[in-house]
Order: C-alpha cells, then sequence, then structure tokens
C-alpha cells in the first residue's frame, strides 16, 4: 500500500511539473513568436525609409521619374509599417517611448521628402538640392535609424534570453522526464516484487489451508462417525433401559390392581365385622381399611401412570432417533393447512383464528417429522392461550439465503419468561402456571426433530404477550443427508 501510494505521489509529481515546464515553453514559443515580429516589423520598417530616401536622392539627380517609384510605394506602406511596429512593440512596453519618438522623426522626414520631390517637379530643382544639402534629413535619418536599431538589438538580446531559458526548459523538461520514469519503473518494480512476494506467500498459505481442511474433513468425519456411534448408543441405553424398566413397572401395577382388590375385601369384611367387633385394634384396622390403604394405593396408582408416561415418552425419543428419514418434495402451504385443520374446533371453541401465508416455492423433507413439529406447535399454541382475549395463530413460511426456509408460528398466548426461554426445549422441563396435562417432553422433542432434519428452532417471546417460535430447515433435505452421510 506505502509503495502504491509512493508511486501516485511520484507519477503526480512528474505529471505537474511536465505540465508547467510544457506551458512554460509554450509562454517562450509566444514570446518569442511576438519578438521576432517586432524585430521583422522594425528592419522592414527602416528598409521601406530607405527606399524611399533612395527614390527621393535618384529623382532629385537624374530628373527620372521612373526613381519615384521606390519613392510613391514607401510612402504608400509606411503608415501600415509604423501600425505594425507599434503593435509588435506591445511585447516590450519599455520601447513605447522610443516607438512615439520614433513615430514623430518619421513624420518630419516624410515631409522634408515630400517637399524637395514636389520643388524639383515644380523645375525648382536647386531649392531642393538646397534643402537636401541642410543635413537635416541626413539627422533625421540618423535618428530613426539609431531608434529602430535599438528596438531591433532590444527584440534580439530579448530573443537569446529566452532561447537560453527555452534551452534550459527543455532541459529540465527531459530531465524531469527521465527521473520521473525511472522512479516511476522503480517503485512498479519494486511493487511487481512485493506482489509476486505476497502471491508466493498465498500460495503457500493456500496450500496449508488445503492440507489443514484435508486433515480437518479427515477429523470431523471421524468425530462424525465416534458421534453417530455415540448416539447410537444413547438411543440403544435408552430403548433397553426404558424397555426394562417397563417389566417391573407392569408387575407393580397388577400387583397394585391385586392390593385394590383385596383392599376392597378387606373393607368390606371390616363393614361386617363392626356389628361384632369394637375396640381399639378395630378401630385401627378400620381405619387402615377405609383411608390408608385407599390414599396409599392412589398415590401407588399416581406414581406408576406418570412413571409410564415418562417411560413412554423416552421410547418415542429413541424410536425418533432411530427412525429413517424419508425426504420428499412438500407442498408446504397444504401441509400447514391441514395442521390448522386438525385443531380448527379448539380454535373455534376459543374464538379464533388462523391465518397462513406461505412463500416457499418448493421444500423437500422428511413430511412426518415436519407435521408433528407444526402440529405440536400450534397445539401449544391453543392449549397455552389466554382466555381473556379471543386466540390469534399466525403461520409464516418464507425463503431465506443459503437454501434455507424460515416457518414461523407465532400466537398471542400467555408467552414464556425470559429466563424460561432455553429451558423448555430440555427435556422433562415446563414453564409458567402448570395447569395443564404433559411431561415437558414436547419442546424437547420438537427441537430433537428439527435438528434431526438439518435445521434447529428458536424462541421469541414475552411473557403475557405471545410467543413466536422460528423453525429453520434446509429447502432440500436430500443434499443434508448426503452430506451427513459423505
Amino acid at each position: 500500500m506505502s509503495l502504491l501510494l509512493l508511486g501516485l505521489i511520484a507519477l503526480a509529481g512528474v505529471v505537474v511539473t511536465n505540465v508547467w515546464l510544457v506551458q512554460r515553453t509554450q509562454d517562450y514559443v509566444t514570446e518569442v513568436t511576438e519578438l521576432r515580429r517586432l524585430r521583422a516589423a522594425g528592419v522592414d520598417l527602416r528598409s521601406r525609409l530607405q527606399d524611399a530616401e533612395t527614390g527621393q536622392r535618384g529623382f532629385l539627380i537624374t530628373d527620372d521619374p521612373n526613381y519615384l517609384q521606390p519613392y510613391n510605394d514607401a510612402l504608400a506602406n509606411l503608415a501600415g509599417y509604423m501600425d505594425r511596429l507599434t503593435k509588435a512593440a506591445e511585447a516590450m512596453p519599455e520601447l513605447r517611448p522610443r516607438i512615439e519618438q520614433l513615430a514623430g522623426i518619421i513624420n518630419a522626414r516624410l515631409d522634408e521628402l515630400r517637399q524637395t520631390v514636389e520643388l524639383a517637379q515644380q523645375d525648382q530643382r536647386q531649392a531642393a538640392i538646397g534643402i537636401v544639402r541642410s543635413d537635416r534629413g541626413k539627422s533625421l535619418m540618423d535618428q530613426a535609424r539609431l531608434i529602430l536599431q535599438e528596438v531591433v538589438s532590444a527584440a534580439e538580446d530579448r530573443l537569446g534570453r529566452l532561447g537560453r531559458a527555452q534551452a534550459e526548459s527543455a532541459n529540465a523538461l527531459w530531465w524531469v522526464s527521465v527521473v520521473g520514469g525511472i522512479i516511476v519503473v522503480a517503485i512498479t518494480l519494486a511493487g511487481l516484487l512485493t506482489i509476486l512476494s505476497y502471491l508466493r506467500q498465498l500460495a503457500v498459505t493456500r496450500q496449508e489451508v488445503e492440507a489443514l481442511n484435508v486433515n480437518l474433513e479427515e477429523r470431523v468425519r471421524e468425530r462424525t462417525a465416534e458421534l453417530g456411534r455415540a448416539n447410537e448408543e444413547i438411543q440403544r441405553f435408552a430403548y433397553i433401559v426404558t424397555h426394562d424398566l417397563r417389566a417391573p413397572l407392569v408387575n407393580i401395577m397388577g400387583f397394585t390392581a391385586e392390593l385394590e382388590q383385596g383392599v376392597t375385601t378387606l373393607q368390606s369384611f371390616v363393614a361386617d365385622a363392626g356389628e361384632r367387633e369394637t375396640g381399639p385394634e378395630y378401630e385401627a384396622a378400620k381405619l387402615a381399611a377405609q383411608e390408608e390403604l385407599p390414599e396409599a394405593l392412589g398415590f401407588i396408582r399416581s406414581s406408576t401412570r406418570k412413571m409410564d408416561g415418562l417411560i413412554n415418552a423416552i421410547l418415542k425419543l429413541s424410536r425418533e432417533g432411530r427412525r429413517v428419514l424419508k425426504p420428499e418434495p412438500i407442498n408446504l402451504s397444504a401441509l400447514l393447512e391441514n395442521a390448522v385443520a386438525a385443531v380448527a374446533h379448539q380454535v373455534a371453541d376459543a374464538e379464533g383464528e388462523v391465518s397462513v401465508d406461505v412463500r416457499v416455492p418448493k421444500l423437500v423433507s422428511d413430511r412426518l417429522s415436519l407435521e408433528q413439529i407444526v402440529g405440536n406447535l400450534l397445539d401449544n399454541a391453543v392449549k397455552y392461550r389466554r382466555r381473556d382475549v379471543p386466540l390469534r395463530i399466525k403461520l409464516q413460511a418464507v425463503a431465506r439465503p443459503g437454501g434455507l426456509v424460515n416457518i414461523t408460528i407465532e400466537d398471542n398466548g400467555r408467552g414464556i419468561d425470559a429466563r424460561d426461554h432455553e429451558r423448555i426445549f430440555e427435556l422433562f422441563r415446563r414453564s409458567g402456571q402448570q395447569d395443564q396435562p404433559g411431561e415437558g417432553i414436547g419442546l424437547s422433542h420438537v427441537r430433537a426433530m428439527a435438528r434431526n432434519l438439518g435445521g434447529d428452532i428458536t424462541l421469541n417471546s414475552t411473557f403475557g404477550q405471545g410467543s413466536v417460535f422460528t423453525l429453520v430447515l434446509p429447502a432440500q433435505l436430500r443434499a443434508t443427508t448426503r452430506s451427513m452421510a459423505a
């Protein structure tokens, strides 16, 4: 990054310097053009003056009108040449006073030339020659030549300085371009070397990552296999334990039934013997037969029923874990509508309503597991509703990025305290008021089935306002099961 910034700064410096030097050279070229125009104007004006003077002298000496041709041409063009010189002299404002002085001298000289020519044309040649011999015209011409020489010399002197400055500017431009080019090339090479070094490091890192990925995939497969075997062992252990527990439980339930029959017989005997027997022993036997034994048998019966329910729940979870998933295309809208129809009468009794909104094009999953999950959640929504408000349940299914599907079941029921949001998914754990039958395995079973489908379930709830259960599932269970199998 620093090399790139340095290269940009160097390149910008070279460009700015080149632009400045080129602009400076262009200014020199413009000024040189103007000075050359000034020098040419001075030389041309001096030449026209000399032509006019030559024509005048030739005519005075020879009286030949042909000599007046250069004179007449010069007089016709001198005003234009003087204007050119005045405009060209704007390049050197310090010459303006001398140019103005030159204009007066030229006018005086032209007047003197006209006077002599007119006298000669009027056959007053001697008068005209007398004016020439007065040397006034020569003095004016010398002054004009002197000023024009100053103008030309000043222009040539300035041209010389500009030539040297232009050469220096060109030389500086050459050096800046060469040195700047060398710097940019050097920085570019350094950048290329740095990039090549980064690429080599990246290649080495990629190879290391690939090697780690190979090892990681192998470790993941091994760990997955170990977890699979451990899960199978746990399920087998749970099945064996519950199966073995059921045998003594059945015996207890059978003996309890026999004891109940025996207590019934004992109660009849005590009732018949009451007419003949009295005393503390009889009263104690009567109390045991009519109150204590029935109460104890009731506790035993209640405990065995609870234990039977727990064993059935564990067996259910064990069987669900061993069940082979059967991925198939599912019409999710129809599945949810069927689940709603199953609780429709209960919803109607609660003066409630259920809305279904499905925005999932297709879903491939295990139908039985999905039906059990949705059915369980709908049962809970109905079971744990608030009695003071009409029941409202909303089912919605939407697609998520990454090939996932969100199925949310929202209700306006009792809600769940924030401290119990994870606790209710634990086995045999329940939350809130325990006024409904159950062993606390429903949501644990739901989460187990959701994870078995490659997804998960989460809860967002506010106590006293309602709950939102969000089921996240892969849209294609076949791909998930193939990946797990691999």
